[in-house]
């Protein structure tokens, strides 16, 4: 009974590591720490089946790793046909009515059948100093998601019959895991993505932008943000229909993205309507207003559309403390505001128009009532 109670205890412990886990790296590092402690493992990895590349792809490796083992590897894959049990024999067998069974193998082949399987694994076994692994499936939806894979060093115990059946247990609470990681990812996806254009919306850009100004309050680091406000888009509404209004759109937020790729770590969103923006953090305000500058040229090159109006404010320049979010809204808003009523065909960069910047004046002065300016309506 006592070891049934460690096991349970276990078994609890896996789902809420993975319960915890606020990214998927996290859930598939602690899908793999759980199994290993669980079994008395001392190394673990986690890896996928990418069906459509026709390889087994590690995406965790807990434990005592070798020294070609990184803990979250980039590029450590294997294809399937050196480790066809994934994708024949155990496919097979589930077919047949059978359950997604673990197995074990040793450093001197395998302790239970499937000799034809195993070859890869137990030369890995030997090249890394293990004594012997248990592997179980994971399934999800019916079919092969990857695979939970524990091993123990030379001279340990070997796994046993009993230890592969808890490992198939295991791996079964590591699929639930998974399945709800994904789930959660979706959901924050669509929480912070415009629908029509795939770029971040206004609520990502308000979460980025408090952290970003944090950092420059703490750290000094430079925070820049470019506002736009896409020119024609109601001409085209009127007079060529919403479709072909969201076609321009999409258009102008592939250059945005494809401009905001030019800073690394840049952030481009979709504030609303015709309104977008990006948020780079670190790079020198010249960088900020050089890639700003380029929007705009190439904004001006969409068909139907015509241009955009667009405002730089960056704590790198002469804007007065900027100790809010909502402050460095205000300053890029402002600039818009400025490059649309003078029709400018290149960024307004706040606070660089020396000590009596209307920008500046503009976005520090109180707001105007609604219906004179729909723009300023106390952005955080």
């Amino acid at each position: 009974m006592g070891g049934d109670d460690v096991r349970l205890r276990a078994v609890v412990g896996l789902a809420q590591g993975m319960a915890a886990a606020h990214a998927p790296r996290e859930s598939w590092r602690a899908a793999a720490a759980g199994a290993c402690r669980a079994l008395g493992g001392s190394f673990a990895a986690l890896s996928v089946w990418e069906r459509e590349l026709g390889r087994l792809r590690v995406l965790a490796n807990v434990g005592e790793r070798a020294q070609d083992e990184e803990e979250f590897p980039e590029d450590e894959a294997y294809p399937v046909h050196q480790f066809p049990e994934i994708t024949e024999f155990l496919h097979e067998r589930w077919v047949g009515g059978g359950g997604p069974n673990a197995w074990v193998e040793t450093a001197d082949g395998p302790a239970a059948g499937h000799a034809e399987y195993c070859h890869q694994r137990v030369a890995a076994l030997r090249r890394r100093g293990r004594g012997c692994c248990v592997v179980a499936p994971i399934v999800m939806h019916g079919r092969a998601w990857g695979e939970l894979y524990v091993a123990r060093p030379a001279g340990a115990p070997v796994f046993d019959r009993a230890d592969a059946d808890f490992a198939t247990v295991l791996a079964s609470v590591v699929a639930a895991g998974i399945a709800q990681t994904e789930r959660l990812e979706e959901a924050r996806r669509l929480a912070f993505t415009d629908a029509l254009t795939g770029l971040a919306n206004r609520r990502a850009v308000d979460m980025r932008l408090d952290e970003a100004i944090e950092r420059h309050r703490a750290e000094g680091v430079v925070v820049s943000l470019v506002v736009c406000d896409l020119n024609g888009l109601k001409r085209v509404n009127d007079t060529r229909g919403h479709a072909v209004g969201d076609r321009l759109l999409e258009r102008f937020g592939s250059v945005l993205s494809l401009c905001g790729a030019m800073l690394p770590g840049t952030l481009a969103a979709r504030l609303g309507g015709d309104e977008f923006c990006l948020l780079a953090v670190g790079p020198a305000a010249d960088e900020v207003v050089r890639v700003a500058d380029e929007l705009c040229r190439r904004a001006g090159e969409l068909e139907l559309g015509e241009g955009v109006a667009c405002g730089v404010a960056s704590t790198e320049d002469p804007l007065g403390p900027v100790r809010s979010a909502r402050r460095l809204f205000r300053l890029a808003d402002a600039a818009q505001y400025r490059a649309k009523a003078v029709r400018s065909a290149k960024p307004v960069v706040a606070g660089r128009e020396g000590p009596d910047d209307p920008v500046v004046r503009l976005a520090d002065a109180p707001p105007p009532a609604a219906a004179e300016r729909r723009r300023f309506r106390g952005r955080r």
